[in-house]
């Protein structure tokens, strides 16, 4: 989906919801203009001036609260009173609600939150990252040079990376992601991944025990700091679990995108990681030979399985199928530019 197209259907949902607001002054003039047109029925009939039916005191009660009477001026005071009443109870309530409804619809920075909603909720098959911090900043600015649609939760972001993550075309929810509320304005039911960034293990995994029993399909990709732990739950529950390295955004990006990453390690100044990723029908890859993609992509091919064969360092001159699983070593950053193309 284009930027602009989202932009066009967040404007039109946050309208929408801008016209749910609208409903009480709405309903207000509505039964002001019905009980004043039964009352105005009621009158005239009692004073000798009737009218020919309900529906026409109703609308001359609507007509007058626009200053367009209907017909002559009545010559009893009790309906002369309608004349000069209707119009600052009907302009009264209609002009405050529609003055509001201006404000609100052409100034939707004033309703921030309200807007990264609506943007939010034109996301599917996106991922959701819950915490921006140095971690989650890092992360997201790797998915986003993956072109992954990406939706941000944060419950006290800095000033500077709203701006920033927002620059991107990215919505990001001031908000607790372990209320159910929150990662539903995110799309969770219609997200792929869930990523957690925060520092809090416990708070990480309340999240993603929460968004799995919103989407049971979801993708989590968890941060803890123990690694007993993190192998504990990546057995009993299947989240992918890494630690929080200062090099590991990139391997969080990939894991996000769909391939299994090991946490980074350092060699010589430089970091690495062990990538797997299986290539499907859509998969930039297919058609590649092993040489090619190695140089492409700057990474090495260490296995290539098909039908259930290994082949440990495959031979360059091998073409890539779908249906191939591919372990590759490289700089997590190479790799999800890989995993990128393999989608």
């Amino acid at each position: 989906m284009t930027v602009s197209w989202r932009k066009w259907r967040a404007s039109w949902r946050d309208t929408l919801l801008l016209l749910r607001e609208f409903r009480q002054p709405l309903s207000l003039f509505t039964l002001a203009i019905f009980g004043s047109g039964v009352l105005y029925f009621l009158a005239a009939t009692q004073v000798g001036e009737p009218l020919d039916s309900l529906t026409e005191a109703v609308y001359t009660t609507l007509s007058l609260s626009f200053l367009q009477p209907l017909g002559d001026f009545p010559s009893h005071p009790l309906l002369q009173v309608f004349f000069f009443i209707m119009p600052i109870i009907g302009i009264g309530l209609l002009a405050t609600g529609l003055a509001d409804f201006g404000v609100m619809l052409f100034n939707r920075r004033a309703r921030s939150k309200e807007w990264e909603m609506a943007v939010a909720s034109t996301f599917s098959d996106h991922t959701i990252l819950v915490g921006l911090g140095h971690l989650g900043y890092r992360v997201v600015q790797n998915l986003h040079s993956m072109e992954e649609p990406v939706v941000v939760i944060e419950l006290n972001p800095s000033v500077d990376l709203i701006a920033t993550v927002q620059s991107m075309n990215i919505p990001v929810l001031q908000d607790d992601a372990t209320r159910q509320l929150a990662l539903e304005a995110a799309g969770i039911r219609q997200a792929r991944t869930i990523v957690l960034c925060s520092q809090n293990d416990s708070i990480n995994l309340q999240i993603a025990v929460k968004a799995r029993n919103l989407n049971p399909g979801i993708r989590v990709v968890i941060r803890i700091f123990d690694d007993d732990f993190a192998q504990s739950l990546q057995e009993q529950f299947g989240f992918t679990a890494l630690s929080a390295t200062s090099m590991a955004a990139p391997a969080f990006a990939a894991a996000a995108a769909g391939a299994d990453v090991t946490r980074p390690i350092t060699v010589e100044g430089q970091a690495f990681s062990l990538g797997r990723i299986c290539i499907g029908k859509t998969s930039r890859l297919r058609g590649l030979d092993v040489s090619v993609t190695e140089q492409k992509y700057d990474v090495s091919v260490v296995l290539l399985k098909r039908a259930g064969e290994p082949d440990m360092h495959p031979s360059g001159e091998r073409i890539l199928a779908e249906g191939d699983t591919l372990a590759v070593l490289g700089n997590p950053q190479r790799i999800s530019i890989l995993v990128h193309d393999n989608q």
